[in-house]
């Protein structure tokens, strides 16, 4: 049927348009019959008004409405007026107006959808993927995609202001795991070979340097096949940046000034700079994370020089084979339950720790505990102090191999500032760096190094004698973004050097012929003059998600997978057809 354009959206018209004959477009948000004048709430993705269908007015239109429910997609042409006294709506912006209805199209009817579109009820999230295309008709979910769309023009905005160029890398790529696992094309024309879509554009970033293009961003598609969370998606979309002749610093500088933009634009917020850095080494001691979370004050505190001739044993065993004795003060907590305490410790020996300490504050400083009998007068004084404690709190000890305990205390400080309520809803946003990070970490299973970051991470140069002698103390010249406790950003300053970057690989345990395997077109051009360079990538999808103050991704992204990498909307993944399998040279088991 035909129906004008509209000459208004949903959210637009305001007292100033009183008098004017409009014509609306949109979906049926609610219906109201109130003694035979039908009130209809129309949505678009603009907002909401309210058109009144009154029989004195116009009863064709008023006839027609009587059977319109939610979701049916109309066109309706009017006469705005101001809303009658004591009925105006002060939750919507055009809640002073609504339209006088004399034209009514029925553009399309709709069956009874599976949950209401904008009502606050309990709807399952399953349901909602599996009906995406009404769940994204909800007013939330298109704010959120609206902040996205913001995000990205801000984006290219500025890196275009700043004399980057967008260039494109190939989706289909040559297989070269490392860290997930890729996911595999199965090629029709090469039998037996495959393509991957890539986990990150990373060697054609670097090639593109190599190329003379000395300032590169691509807003781009990546793909892991790993285990999914809140956070994760088999496919999510980076902010990639690639810069040529610089150092860390000037690598700070771009990312700052992004923020810096972002907050403007999204928040109304000026975000000050520079930001500031925690080493991974600081980070680790002081918040047991490096990603940590700046929102509440609660720091940890390493204990080895309180207890360094300690005598006792759990103590001792770990200074000297170089563990670490990490202390957490919970102000006022003096008074947990035993009950409440032996939870804490389960759950801490469930995060690998061997156990938990505990220790509550009396009166005069006096430490009550099972293990205060093991400590001199001396440590138990130089513990309060050490800890700031006062009478009424309540002392978390935790010790054992230096990471893994750091890990643990800062699994436990997270739990304790959702206990005491210190992230509060109002908190102002915490972006910091971490830097220096190891170049390699140590797997216990597999019996080798792998690199932290990735094995293009330029060591730090002061460091590259240790390469052969001692990988573990190695600093890479790596740097991540936190932001509210999760890593947005992470990157480095990278290996430019043939030389450099084969000692990376035999330090990794990739072979020669591996390497030029997975790697051979990389280390090829590296010989052809490779300025120094250095970039960073952004998990979009995540920095979306914190600008949007949502926890999960699925949040912020149109069609989003499960959390068991299945899309529940379209079914996939799917079977294919037994000819599509035979021109692929594929056959299942």
């Amino acid at each position: 049927m035909r129906f004008r354009q509209r000459t208004h959206t949903c959210g637009e018209l305001r007292e100033k348009n009183i008098g004017e004959e409009v014509v609306l477009n949109g979906w049926v948000d609610r219906r109201r019959d109130l003694g035979g004048v039908i009130f209809i709430d129309l949505r678009d993705r603009y907002g909401i008004t309210q058109i009144v269908f009154e029989p004195t007015f116009n009863k064709e239109s008023h006839d027609q409405a009587a059977v319109l429910r939610n979701e049916f997609v109309i066109s309706v042409e009017g006469k705005v007026r101001r809303r009658p006294a004591d009925t105006d709506n002060p939750e919507l912006p055009t809640g002073t107006v609504d339209v006088m209805a004399n034209k009514l199209i029925i553009l399309n009817e709709a069956i009874t959808p599976p949950f209401r579109i904008n009502e606050e009820s309990e709807v399952t999230e399953d349901l909602r993927l599996k009906y995406r295309y009404l769940d994204l008709r909800r007013t939330k979910i298109q704010k959120n995609l609206l902040t996205r769309h913001r995000m990205y023009q801000v984006t290219r905005k500025y890196f275009d202001e700043n004399n980057f160029i967008e260039i494109e890398t190939p989706v289909l790529m040559k297989s070269t795991p490392e860290g997930a696992r890729d996911y595999l094309v199965p090629s029709r024309i090469h039998k037996g070979k495959f393509y991957a879509l890539p986990q990150s554009p990373q060697q054609y970033k670097q090639l593109l340097m190599i190329s003379g293009f000395d300032r590169y961003f691509q807003i781009v598609k990546c793909f892991r096949d790993e285990d999914l969370r809140a956070d994760r998606q088999p496919e999510f979309t980076q902010i990639d940046i690639e810069m040529s002749f610089v150092d860390q610093e000037n690598v700070f500088e771009i990312v700052e000034g992004l923020m810096k933009k972002l907050f403007e634009e999204i928040w109304n917020k000026d975000l000050k700079l520079p930001l500031p850095r925690y080493s991974f080494d600081e980070a680790m001691e002081k918040f047991g994370s490096d990603k940590p979370d700046l929102r509440f004050k609660l720091e940890m505190v390493t204990l080895n020089s309180v207890f360094m001739n300690s005598e006792f044993k759990v103590f001792k065993e770990q200074i000297e084979n170089n563990g670490i004795v990490t202390g957490l003060l919970a102000q006022g907590c003096g008074d947990y339950t035993r009950n409440q305490l032996d939870v804490l410790t389960d759950q801490v020996k469930k995060w690998g720790a061997g156990g938990l300490i505990w220790m509550r504050v009396k009166e005069e400083k006096e430490l009550e505990a099972p293990v205060a009998k093991f400590f001199s007068d001396d440590e138990k004084k130089n513990l309060v102090d050490t800890m700031k404690a006062n009478p009424g709190d309540l002392i978390f000890i935790i010790t054992g191999p230096r990471l893994k305990a750091l890990s643990v205390m800062g699994f436990l400080r997270l739990e304790m500032a959702k206990r005491l309520n210190l992230i509060k809803p109002d908190a102002e946003p915490q972006l910091l760096w971490v830097t220096d990070f190891p170049l390699f970490e140590w797997d216990e299973e597999t019996k080798r190094f792998y690199a932290m970051h990735h094995p293009f991470t330029s060591p730090r140069l002061e460091d590259v004698p240790l390469m052969e002698t001692d990988p573990g103390k190695v600093k890479a010249k790596a740097y991540d973004l936190v932001f509210n406790g999760s890593e947005i950003a992470g990157g480095s300053i990278r290996i430019h050097n043939a030389e450099l970057q084969a000692k990376m690989f035999k330090a990794l345990g990739i072979s020669d012929e591996e390497a030029e395997h997975k790697f051979g077109f990389l280390m090829n051009a590296f010989k052809y003059g490779a300025p120094p360079h250095g970039g960073i990538a952004f998990g979009f999808d995540r920095m979306v998600m914190i600008f949007a103050g949502e926890s999960s991704i699925r949040e912020v992204i149109a069609f989003p997978k499960t959390a068991s990498a299945v899309s529940l909307m379209d079914d996939s993944p799917s079977t294919v057809s037994e000819e599509q399998l035979k021109e692929l040279h594929l056959k299942i088991r």
